[in-house]
């Protein structure tokens, strides 16, 4: 998003999550549950990098200790799998910039692009790129952005993800830029790699306030006069001294005014119009808004730049920037720290649906949609093409709903128009019983080989196959076939339509920030490493200049009072659910543990329950209770040998790291103590082979006709990605003071020091058990 500031986690209402995959459980003859499969999709993206390749109902399901609720699938096929590759042949990619594709558009027709930024784990990567090939198929997007980390902290994955996007994937791409914070080494080094993969677009954003001398790098020539990085327009002036007409170069707008503080005081479209003057005539070439709701607001901020009187919006064409309403939380939290407003008449609209995350997502559809229609209704007036920019999060199940509903698909050839349907399979039976068949009406799988064509067949070795239309020799599963990939079919697919659209949209409800590692959505929402979020005079406001531990106490214990609006952590106050064990965590963050997320436990709540419910209606909900924190090391010590004992195996599960990367989880000690007791007490500490990582659900939900849903998961891969993160923040709050400073000293020796921990308690009809394990 253009400028959008939001966090990957939070203290408040400390259960945001997606959707999670399926387990892995043996069931009986031979029949089994398949967890969903990864493979690596390029070299680059190997290690961790895997394809998501599951099918699934729900006749069964339970809780364990250690593992996610599980959707349990009955299969009498081979699960095929693409084979491994070391290379994916490239498309062969155009340079074009986004200013001529839009000018060869006819007047009054409609293009959409789609935004997207980097997830946080390798393997949220990897299975992005068939989302996005399935977007892109499906919505066919004049091109797409790619988000970019403060300080270029996301420098080397947002190059990657804009090179599957054009080189892979053959879409005109648009790379971000931030300016501020980021050395002149690696934006120059940028630019050249953006041009080596044939980018040709760039959206110039100015990014966090500048701190040049904590971002100064010692490598960077001095810059003169007229190449200071402060604004969007010296970086547009920049890239247009350095690079000529080589880059199309775009800048955020936005239709409500930008608010630099954490409150708009200053906020208006008035102020912000110089600047965006400024950025036109350094040599932007389009505009690009911030999202936005108030669509009166929107009219009178277009109607303003084409009345200018200065003449300089005459020609540059102005891209409105939408979000799609995932959830209730996540648009009230969104719109809050962007200082987009809602109007009272939409908001009451989600208000009515907010106990239903489903009804909340459609009722963002139609919202979303009707915003569309009216500002077709305002730029028809120019009969200029009129573009859409959608920031996706990084998921597809809302946008393909709006896109199709309000006709922003461009027209396709009849080939990728047409409806492939697969004839339907036969009914099977195991063990007596009938299973349902993989047919989808009106839907086609891929097929990767002659082994799938017509469809998906059982490779029968050392035989002839005694009915070809069902089986396949080893020979043939190897022979490509080609794939049916009609729009019709990836749009159904997007929309969640059948097994396949289920497989498509597995991360997509409910959505939030703190769900499975494995998901595309998974990291930071706007793409934007590790921030304060808040100026510099607005920290030293917020927490003054700490001295000792005390003082950090004090800042920890006065934000769960609701006395202090954020800490460095969480820019937002508690939900109403974290009244429940306010108490337990102002007892634990006086011991000098601090508090980062926790939920209390909760048995079998229906789910419109004012506090604790989410969800469809007439069903019911559930939590293990846990706390993550940060802790002395000297505590630790102590309270790790506690978790390790015994009797704690099934009780609890903990995952526990410190910024030199040491780290150890219930996965670990109990994988050595199996380890130690086979060898009889030989080695097993020093056991080489790797340990069984654990999956935690923390958060499920039983409702009619669906599968059980867990929308918040625990579990080292996402565990250890936030913790980068979040011992990050700990020196770029010491970065606020001067070096070599009481303050800056404390900060720095706390995150040399501490440990982050995260502990589960299973047993979630329990509801003190967390805390009198902590407190004993």
């Amino acid at each position: 998003m253009t400028g959008t500031v939001t966090r990957g986690r939070s203290l408040g209402k400390q259960h945001l999550g997606g959707a999670n995959r399926t387990a892995v459980l043996p069931i009986c003859d031979g029949t089994r549950c398949h967890r969903d499969h990864w493979l690596p999709r390029r070299a680059s993206l190997r290690q961790g990098a895997k394809e998501a390749k599951g099918f699934g109902e729900l006749p069964h399901a339970t809780s364990f200790p250690g593992v996610q609720h599980s959707t349990i699938t009955l299969t009498t096929h081979i699960h095929r799998l693409s084979p491994y590759r070391t290379e994916i042949p490239t498309i062969p990619y155009t340079m074009e910039k986004i200013t001529d594709k839009v000018a060869a558009l006819p007047p009054d027709s409609n293009y959409l692009s789609l935004e997207f930024f980097p997830p946080k784990t390798a393997m949220g990567f990897a299975n992005l790129r068939d989302r996005l090939e399935r977007m892109a198929r499906g919505l066919k997007p004049l091109f797409v952005n790619v988000t970019w980390g403060a300080g270029g902290s996301t420098a080397q994955k947002s190059l990657e993800l804009a090179e599957i996007c054009q080189r892979e994937l053959g879409l005109t791409t648009c790379l971000h830029l931030t300016c501020t914070n980021m050395s002149r080494r690696l934006l120059d080094k940028t630019l050249e790699d953006a041009k080596v993969l044939g980018i040709r677009n760039i959206l110039a954003l100015r990014g966090d306030p500048p701190r040049a001398a904590e971002y100064h790098d010692e490598n960077d020539p001095e810059p003169t006069d007229d190449e200071e990085f402060s604004w969007a327009a010296d970086l547009v002036r920049y890239v247009k001294k350095n690079h000529g007409d080589y880059f199309c170069v775009g800048v955020a707008a936005y239709p409500e005014g930008h608010a630099e503080e954490s409150h708009p005081r200053e906020q208006s479209l008035e102020h912000d119009l110089p600047y965006l003057v400024e950025k036109v005539q350094a040599g932007a070439d389009f505009i690009m808004t911030q999202l936005f709701f108030d669509i009166d607001a929107y009219e009178h901020f277009e109607n303003t730049l084409r009345e200018h009187p200065s003449g300089a919006f005459k020609d540059v064409f102005i891209i409105p920037g939408l979000m799609p309403i995932q959830s209730y939380q996540m648009i009230k939290r969104t719109t809050k720290l962007s200082h987009a407003k809602i109007p009272p008449a939409l908001m009451a609209r989600l208000d009515a649906v907010k106990g239903d995350d489903e009804k909340v997502k459609m009722e963002g559809v139609a919202i979303v949609s009707e915003i569309i229609e009216r500002i077709k209704e305002i730029k028809s007036r120019t009969h200029a093409p009129r573009g859409f920019h959608f920031y996706t999060l990084n998921l597809e199940k809302a946008v393909a709903f709006i896109a199709q509903g309000t006709n922003l698909i461009p027209p396709g050839t009849p080939e990728e128009d047409e409806s492939a349907i697969l004839p339907d399979f036969p009914q099977l039976m195991i063990n007596g019983s009938s299973v349902p068949t993989r047919s989808i009406q009106g839907l086609s799988t891929r097929k990767g080989s002659i082994g799938s064509d017509p469809r998906d067949r059982v490779i029968v070795a050392n035989q002839r196959p005694s009915h070809p239309d069902y089986e396949a020799s080893p020979s043939e599963a190897g022979l490509m076939a080609e794939p049916v990939k009609t729009r019709a079919n990836t749009l159904a697919i997007s929309e969640g339509e059948g097994v396949l659209g289920r497989e498509a949209t597995w991360d997509d409800f409910p959505n939030g920030r703190w769900g499975d590692a494995r998901s595309p959505a998974y990291g930071q929402i706007d793409g934007y490493g590790v921030s304060l979020h808040v100026t510099v005079p607005q920290a030293l406001q917020l927490w003054g200049s700490p001295k000792t531990t005390e003082d950090i106490n004090n800042i920890f214990i006065r934000h769960l009072k609701g006395e202090l609006s954020a800490i460095p952590w969480s820019e937002e106050g508690f939900n109403t659910e974290t009244e429940a064990i306010r108490d337990n965590l102002i007892k634990l963050n006086s011991k000098g543990w601090w508090s980062l997320a926790s939920q209390p436990a909760v048995n079998g709540l229906r789910s419109n329950d004012d506090t604790f419910g989410w969800g469809p209606q007439n069903g019911f909900v559930f939590q293990k209770a846990f706390v993550e924190f940060f802790i002395p090391s000297a505590d630790w010590r102590v309270l790790e040998a506690k978790l390790k004992q015994p009797d704690m195996k099934d009780v609890v599960c903990f995952y526990a790291t410190n910024a030199a990367g040491d780290f150890v989880s219930t996965d670990t000690v109990n994988f050595r103590a199996r380890m130690a007791a086979d060898a009889e007490g030989a080695a097993g500490e020093a056991d080489p082979r790797p340990h069984e990582p654990s999956t935690n659900a923390v958060t499920w939900g039983v409702f009619p006709g669906k599968e059980i849903l867990t929308p918040t998961i625990i579990e080292e891969v996402s565990f250890r990605a936030w913790s980068d993160e979040a011992f990050g923040i700990w020196s770029e709050w010491a970065k606020i003071y001067g070096k070599g400073s009481d303050t800056q000293k404390l900060l720095e020796d706390l995150k040399e020091d501490l440990w982050l921990v995260n502990v589960i308690h299973h047993d979630y009809v329990e509801k003190d058990g967390l805390w009198a394990l902590l407190f004993q």
